[in-house]
């Protein structure tokens, strides 16, 4: 006798607690105080006073340790640890993740600089000679050299000017270099940091960072992953055209109500279709997730959201994820109103299926060049009219003499003026925001220009 077919109800993520951000921020600070504590440990002070050559050294120690200790937080934080990815949001890390990498990389130049020249003054010799010396002589050297051409090509790649020269996947296999950079240093600073041959309570600090950052590398970014994978073995059911350039992928899988994911967050998708596979490509979920079924849409631009239209029912699928804090999560109001562009639509289409609220209380503002344009447009006034969602569409070409979210038909309009007369009331609102970063701006500064309280705006940027 065949069994009736069970519904299973979804599992909601645990609320993130708000200390956990404050903890994160504690221990990233604490790790560089702790690494100053043991360079004044290790007669850091004293060696300033006793000459200029032993000033140097011992500056290049410090700023040297300090690096290290930036480079390892850097490292950390993007290695998908749950409870800093749903601290602080996926974008937030990334700018976090930037602006800790260049300070260590600068501090990087600063050790380099002052050993040598230390170094050069303590032997007497020129400066070329010395550096010579060090590299070829010391131990690890000419691993540490290597380590910080690695390094040098990630951060060159992180220049905005040359992130929009590449392509993701590009830039995405480029910054797989700073884990190089990170193995390679590592026999330099035991075979010769000064810190790692003298002080065993350095010797403790050090490995121990290294080896929780390593696990988590592993565990978060590997193992999870893959397990997940294994387990809900996702494959591709459909491939719908929603709009020129613009592909629906169906997936189907098993157990997909354990899986703690909400509408508004997004994976990293690899399609095994053959070559080209193992480039991870992120998409947000365009409909709320439902027990045996995920389903993305993108725009058919790069090289791996193009594959999307040539995939075939079967396709299997290895996911990264859940990722992301564009969730309900951080909603606290009763009413929400939504402000998308483009192909922004996506998780706030997933959100406006998932979320709670009376008729009358939801509000959509959906911004595109052309009705054809439109993605989903369809079930959106399905949605409308199921759910009371006052929807507004907003086409033509954007305002040239301003950066404004109107469209140009609207230049007469100031932004704030028209977002109240689109929401009325909006400070009663949480508002969620998704399209492209300038669009964005200007949504976030007329919301604000009309009184809306910074806890009541989400938004999460996707570039990268």
């Amino acid at each position: 006798m065949r069994r009736p077919r069970i519904a299973h109800a979804r599992r909601r993520p645990r609320r993130t607690p708000a200390w956990w951000r404050d903890a994160v921020g504690i221990s990233c600070w604490g790790s560089a105080l702790v690494v100053v504590a043991l360079w004044v440990s290790g007669r850091g002070v004293q060696n300033l006073a006793t000459g200029p050559a032993d000033l140097l050294t011992s500056l290049g120690r410090l700023s040297g340790l300090v690096a290290a200790d930036l480079l390892l937080v850097q490292v950390f934080l993007m290695a998908r640890v749950p409870a800093i990815e749903r601290s602080y949001g996926q974008d937030e890390l990334a700018r976090r993740h930037r602006l800790v990498g260049f300070w260590s990389f600068n501090l990087l130049l600063v050790h380099i600089a002052a050993i040598l020249v230390g170094y050069t003054l303590r032997d007497h010799s020129d400066l070329v000679r010395e550096t010579w010396s060090v590299v070829t002589t010391y131990g690890g050297m000419l691993l540490a050299a290597a380590a910080t051409v690695a390094l040098t090509l990630v951060v060159v790649t992180s220049v905005r000017a040359a992130r929009r020269a590449l392509r993701y996947e590009s830039w995405h296999l480029l910054h797989l270099y700073a884990y190089v950079g990170v193995g390679l240093s590592v026999p330099h600073e035991i075979w010769t940091g000064a810190d790692f041959t003298t002080s065993p309570l350095a010797r403790l600090y050090w490995w121990s960072a290294y080896g929780v950052a390593a696990a988590a590398i592993v565990l978060y970014r590997l193992v999870l992953p893959v397990w997940r994978t294994v387990r809900h073995g996702l494959t591709v059911r459909d491939v719908i055209h929603e709009a020129p350039g613009v592909v629906t992928v169906q997936l189907g899988g098993r157990g997909l109500h354990r899986m703690p994911v909400r509408a508004g967050q997004y994976f990293v998708f690899r399609f095994l279709d053959g070559p080209g596979w193992s480039r991870g490509n992120p998409y947000s979920l365009s409909a709320s997730p439902a027990p045996d079924q995920l389903r993305v849409t993108a725009k058919t631009a790069g090289d791996g959201s193009g594959r999307l239209a040539r995939l075939r029912p079967g396709t299997k699928v290895a996911i990264e994820g859940p990722y992301g804090r564009l969730t309900a999560e951080r909603r606290v109001t009763d009413r929400v109103a939504m402000f998308a562009c483009g192909i922004g639509i996506t998780p706030l289409r997933a959100l406006l299926e998932e979320l709670a609220y009376r008729p009358g209380n939801a509000v959509l503002v959906y911004r595109a060049h052309e009705a054809v344009d439109l993605v989903f447009r369809d079930e959106l006034e399905q949605l409308a009219r199921r759910r009371g969602i006052t929807v507004h569409y907003l086409l033509g070409r954007r305002t040239p003499k301003r950066n404004s979210w109107l469209p140009e038909s609207a230049w007469n309009w100031s932004d704030a003026d028209a977002m109240r007369q689109l929401v009325p009331e909006i400070e009663q609102y949480d508002v969620y925001v998704c399209g492209p970063d300038r669009w964005m701006d200007a949504v976030c500064a007329a919301a604000r220009a009309d009184g809306l309280p910074d806890g009541q705006l989400h938004q999460e940027r996707f570039s990268w």
